[in-house]
């Protein structure tokens, strides 16, 4: 009987020599290293964005905050602005508001009635003095009340001082010329008489 030869049919080519397979498993190892060096370098790279993203974040932040401060600023000129605009024009105007009272009481009672004329004339000068205060009050413009009440140094200038023992100190008695204010703000103060002495 003849003996068989037996023949591997795998592709000698195919077969690994033991060195070969201690190669692979040093190759592995090498790459498994290299993977874990990439993930700690990927892993530092996350966190270095993570802080740079934080940075910029809270220069966005503060960049919006200071442009919204400017933004508030900018509008509070504007209204500033916008109150104020006229008080020198309107500073001006307080002269003929003055004349215009002066004007009206300038005509002795006992005259308004002798006179039609004088009467008239009296009448227009005061048509004239209340338009010129609603125009006033329009724009904000509002007389300082000063008579009767207590000095007060942001309002009014002290002209005289007079005796009266019935009166506080410090009361205005009289007022020479008229203060005004512009919305909040004082435009001219209000010159006056007051008492020295009382209680």
């Amino acid at each position: 009987m003849k003996k068989e030869k037996i023949v591997d049919n795998q592709n000698p080519e195919e077969i690994q020599a033991p060195e070969d397979i201690e190669d692979t498993e040093e190759t592995t190892g090498k790459d498994i290293e290299e993977q874990e060096e990439e993930a700690i370098d990927f892993s530092q790279e996350i966190e270095k964005l993570k802080a740079e993203n934080l940075s910029l974040k809270n220069e966005f932040l503060r960049a919006y905050a200071d442009a919204e401060n400017t933004k508030k600023r900018c509008a509070q000129e504007i209204e500033k602005n916008t109150k104020y605009a006229i008080s020198s024009f309107a500073k001006d105007l307080l002269n003929v508001a003055d004349n215009l009272h002066r004007a009206i009481e300038a005509l002795p009672d006992a005259e308004k009635s002798k006179c039609e004329e004088a009467k008239n004339l009296l009448k227009g000068v005061e048509l004239t003095e209340t338009e010129l205060m609603k125009v006033f009050k329009k724009f904000g413009i509002q007389k300082v009340e000063s008579l009767g009440k207590v000095f007060d140094p942001n309002y009014q200038r002290v002209i005289q001082e007079v005796e009266d023992k019935e009166k506080p100190a410090g009361t205005i008695v009289a007022e020479l010329q008229t203060g005004y204010m512009i919305n909040d703000r004082i435009l001219r103060e209000a010159m006056v008489v007051v008492t020295k002495g009382g209680n």
